[in-house]
């Protein structure tokens, strides 16, 4: 279940090419459980029609202040009142700048101005060319909505409507709910930093040829969408997997085993929490061809011989940062059977305070899992469910536990 679940959201729209955009988004807030309220400036119903957006959100748009079917003809007072947050996809510059100035000559300016400032949030997304985007006197007004409490999102970059290429393109559909569900996120881990690594390993055989698994990298990604959205400065490093960088993370690739331990120790002293949940590969051939291996007709296949990789989880357990309670260490489990005891084992061998488990063949490549967490006391499971509501779960857990041992060990972020 999307942590907007349960939400009201009123959704304006005002004038901009951007709205195609709101269509989709609007359908994806219904999907994720939100309810949605359409208002739409005069402008917008140049580009989008009011009878989309009524399809798409199950409810009737309103375009005017003067609307009748509003008691006592107040739509810009009822229609914000039981609302989460305003949400504004597209804002054009003259709308901002309207909001700026506290002008309310249109239904969706006058609702954002009578809204209760302290229950109901004003959340823009910009939209609009790239010279207007970078126009001095946009810049200021965007300087000014923040520093009035106004959630202004990010503008993406790239070809625009108008033949130009660069900054002012409204996020697309699924970056602005992601933004929006980091939004309603409680910041539990603000302040801290957050290493995850995720995915597969690859061990090369030959150049086209190699040793992996079946790790995805899902249950990854959402641990380091989960840990952003949580307030935490995320540093993912990803095996070779094709998923899509949850925003605000930074990423780093690697491919092999001692590719990511590279990595590792390059990014790990400078954080508070690493949570290993990549799929690493135990072992790789000794000995990596630089061509080919041709088979041929003697019927004799090639001998491969295999060294032990290096241990990412225990070397970084065993460093002086997790030694003394400075760098909180989790560790992961991909087990095929009685995952409750090879968990526990692995724990203690691994000598970390927490280790997530879960049965492999059941979630590789899936979209949902069940995680079983060990510690020193016992264990508790999170029952089966999406990976992303598992990954919130466990970066709840992960919080309040560097709240617990913060006075005793000095975790720190």
């Amino acid at each position: 279940m999307s942590t907007l679940a349960g939400k009201h959201i009123v959704l304006g729209l005002s004038g901009g090419i951007a709205a195609y955009k709101s269509a989709e988004l609007c359908r994806a807030l219904v999907k994720a459980g939100v309810t949605v309220q359409v208002v739409m400036t005069e402008a917008a119903e140049h580009f989008m029609t009011a009878v989309t957006m009524q399809a798409l959100s199950g409810k009737p748009v309103f375009t005017s202040q003067w609307d009748s079917r509003e008691p006592s003809n107040m739509a810009h007072i009822h229609l914000s009142r039981d609302a989460d947050a305003i949400l504004v996809a597209p804002a054009s510059a003259d709308f901002m700048a309207k909001l700026l100035h506290g002008r309310a000559d249109e239904l969706l300016s006058l609702m954002c101005l009578a809204r209760p400032i302290a229950q109901v949030p004003l959340i823009l997304a910009p939209a609009m060319n790239r010279e207007m985007w970078a126009n001095p006197a946009t810049q200021r007004n965007v300087a000014q909505l923040k520093a009035d409490g106004i959630h202004v999102l990010d503008v993406g970059q790239g070809d625009q409507a108008c033949g130009e290429t660069g900054d002012g393109r409204m996020l697309e559909a699924e970056e602005i709910l992601e933004d929006l569900e980091a939004f309603f996120t409680p910041k539990v881990l603000t302040g801290k930093s957050v290493l995850v690594t995720a995915g597969p390993t690859y061990e090369a055989i030959d150049p086209v040829r190699g040793i992996t698994n079946l790790s995805s990298g899902k249950m990854g990604f959402a641990i380091a969408r989960a840990a952003r959205m949580a307030g935490a400065d995320v540093t993912l490093i990803a095996g070779p997997v094709s998923l899509h960088t949850p925003r605000g993370v930074k990423r780093v690739n690697v491919r092999s085993a001692h590719d990511m331990l590279q990595a590792v120790q390059v990014h790990v002293p400078d954080q508070g929490v690493f949570v290993a949940t990549a799929a690493v590969a135990d072992w790789r051939p000794a000995n990596s061809a630089e061509q080919k291996i041709k088979k041929d007709s003697s019927g004799q296949t090639p001998q491969l011989s295999f060294v032990e990789n290096p241990d990412i989880l225990a070397t970084v357990a065993q460093s002086a940062a997790a030694q003394t309670g400075a760098l909180f260490c989790v560790g992961f489990a991909a087990e095929s059977h009685d995952l409750l005891a090879h968990a526990t084992a692995k724990r203690i061998r691994k000598g970390v305070p927490l280790l997530v488990g879960n049965i492999g063949p059941d979630t590789f490549g899936q979209d949902d899992n069940a995680l079983l967490l060990v510690d020193a006391s016992g264990a508790r499971e999170l029952p089966h469910g999406p990976k992303q509501e598992l990954a919130v779960q466990l970066m709840t857990d992960i919080a309040n536990r560097l709240t617990l041992h913060a006075g005793s060990f000095g975790v720190g972020g």
